[in-house]
């Protein structure tokens, strides 16, 4: 290694390796016992980390070899959203609940704070910070003037593409999943240790995963050959050589040998990214649904205004009761669940406006969080009883279980409807 220096003060370290990094005795000392993978080809030497991401064996193992001053760059498991969660802490704070609200984001949200508290939760139990080792190496990466790549596909990416390809029985099964969350079993250091099986997403829907091909594939199998692709992508733009990977150690032998292969890294990066377009049937469902209540009104006025009168109290009353029984659920205010139970019917009928949206606005109308309550927002979700304690997961819930409502009682009041015309 050569130390530069400036007026008797150090100003970089330039790494001086053997070409395969196997005759350097302090970084296989520090990896003994760890999973990695040592990867030497056209002159870029990578050192491959696998890690657990709460753990603090990870978090030493990481600045021990940072420490040693031998790289010029650091690639991390994150995408740019995860990566600005990590290191905004104020992010969950800064939230426009009423933009989430109308730009339809409140589920992606909801899933975001749902893997965060579960991370916490388990972090909780040990002292060790959620993604510490990655803070770890964002933090030494930028004390010594390393470059940092962060080389994880968008995870909106990488869900959206497990949901389009997954059946709806999966589908189902993941939601459900879910609940798992909210568990209270103490869970132990070994335990947390044997999460270097995988990654935080596949850690999380690991027993899920097991069962759902399209699950694993997206989770586990694409992002190791997008990691792969991204690293292989940024070699060839910059003069790195000596590289670090700090990656879920379920990623450790499937990216490895990506590398090794010499992937086509533009070509998968692009195809990778590709979101499948969903069943083009399933868009018109509600615009069909809304053409067949409308006619069944028609044939039921037709008949007799008796007949077609109680058909739309049949549609109102199932659509708004149960729509108001969601926001209730959600222990919504109570102008929230009136206006749920009034736009249920109507908006099941304009697939463009969803009843959960119009009481979740109301509801942030009438129950404004408060600075405080962003501040307890990720303790607040790491238990049931705080999703609906806290006013912004409970803005969330308004909108997920009044929609819920609505869907349910617009399949009722249509089969009563159907049923009343036979």
């Amino acid at each position: 290694m050569v130390i530069l220096l400036k007026n008797d003060k150090i100003i970089c370290f330039v790494p001086h390796w053997d070409n395969t990094l196997q005759n350097n005795e302090a970084i296989q000392a520090i990896l003994k016992d760890q999973p990695h993978q040592v990867i030497s080809q056209d002159g870029i030497n990578f050192i491959i980390l696998g890690t657990a991401h709460v753990s603090q064996t990870s978090v030493d193992k990481v600045n021990e070899l940072l420490d040693t001053t031998e790289f010029d760059t650091v690639a991390i498991e994150l995408d740019d959203m995860r990566f600005d969660a990590m290191t905004n802490p104020d992010k969950y704070k800064n939230m426009d609940l009423i933009q989430i609200i109308k730009n339809k984001q409140t589920g992606m949200i909801a899933v975001n704070l749902a893997l965060s508290a579960y991370q916490n939760r388990l972090a909780e139990q040990l002292g060790v910070e959620p993604g510490a080792e990655m803070k770890a190496a964002i933090t030494q990466a930028k004390d010594k003037g390393l470059t940092l790549w962060k080389i994880d596909r968008n995870i909106r990416t990488t869900m959206k593409r497990a949901w389009r390809n997954m059946k709806f029985l999966d589908k189902m099964g993941l939601i459900f999943s879910f609940g798992g969350f909210f568990e209270n079993e103490e869970i132990s250091a070994e335990e947390i240790e044997k999460l270097k099986t995988g990654d935080v997403l596949e850690s999380t829907f690991s027993d899920f995963a097991d069962e759902s091909q399209p699950l694993y594939t997206s989770l586990i199998h694409e992002r190791d050959n997008y990691m792969a692709a991204r690293l292989l992508q940024e070699t060839k733009e910059t003069d790195s050589k000596n590289i670090l990977v700090v990656i879920g150690a379920g990623h450790l032998k499937g990216m490895s040998q990506a590398i090794k292969d010499k992937i086509d890294a533009d070509k998968t990066v692009a195809e990778l990214n590709i979101i499948p377009p969903g069943a083009k049937w399933v868009k018109f469902i509600p615009w069909i649904i809304t053409a067949v209540i409308i006619a069944g009104f028609t044939i039921g006025f037709s008949r007799s205004p008796e007949l077609g009168w109680d058909l739309i109290k049949t549609w109102v009353l199932f659509n708004g009761v149960l729509a108001a029984v969601g926001a209730a659920v959600a222990r919504a205010h109570i102008v929230t669940i009136i206006t749920a139970f009034f736009a249920a019917p109507i908006t099941s009928l304009n697939p463009a406006v969803a009843a959960g949206m119009v009481a979740a606005l109301v509801e942030t109308y009438f129950r404004k969080p408060k600075v405080g309550d962003f501040e307890a927002l990720q303790k607040d979700a790491t238990q049931l009883k705080g999703w609906f304690k806290n006013p912004v997961t409970r803005i969330l819930l308004v909108f997920i279980l009044t929609n819920l409502g609505s869907a349910i009682g617009t399949w009722v009041s249509g089969f009563k409807i159907a049923a009343a015309l036979v």
